[in-house]
């Protein structure tokens, strides 16, 4: 267990209590403590590279990790109608159908390389940047518009075009699957 991994599985332990001071409406600590998630995800990276600690298991967990971070805030921010449940629908459906399309291409015994696409982490900088905006404007009472209009048009842009090229992408890659009779 290195390093990085374990400041992951810190991220991972993270949440359940960054969901619960959301819906304590304890706002001040959720931003903290997401605060401490971003700046705990930027450091276990760091070291993987530059001390060369990089591991599969830390391949899996960091984005297991921020997966679960972003859905648990999205979805506890949709229950406190913080945020519109049209996007919590749309990041978590995203979400969802990636996680399906890789579990049935390892059924199908065609894996697919997990690489996320710049469209991708384009997106996960705007779901990152959207819900710290709302947490600050929560637990700091500042108004945040305009901003949160345009983050949430962005978020809801880059989700649409980031599951539409993975599943172009996965149709790609899959379609030299066989039919099983």
């Amino acid at each position: 267990m290195s390093i990085p991994n374990i400041i992951t599985l810190g991220r991972i332990l993270l949440v359940p209590v960054i969901v619960w001071a959301i819906a304590s409406n304890q706002m001040e600590i959720a931003f903290a403590l997401f605060i401490v998630a971003g700046v705990s995800d930027a450091v276990d990276g760091f070291l993987a590279k530059r001390f060369n600690m990089a591991s599969e298991l830390g391949a899996l967990l960091d984005p297991l990790a921020d997966k679960a971070l972003l859905v648990s805030i999205y979805v506890a921010l949709g229950i406190e109608n913080a945020i519109p449940r049209w996007l919590v629908i749309l990041v978590v459906s995203r979400d969802i159908m990636i996680v399906g399309a890789v579990i049935v291409s390892w059924v199908f015994g065609k894996p697919i390389p997990m690489k996320p696409l710049m469209v991708s982490k384009l997106n996960t900088v705007a779901q990152v940047s959207f819900a710290a905006l709302i947490l600050a404007a929560l637990g700091f009472g500042v108004s945040p518009e305009p901003y949160d209009l345009i983050l949430m048009g962005l978020v809801a842009v880059l989700t649409l075009l980031s599951v539409s090229f993975y599943l172009v992408e996965w149709t790609k890659h899959m379609g030299t699957v066989e039919r099983r009779q």
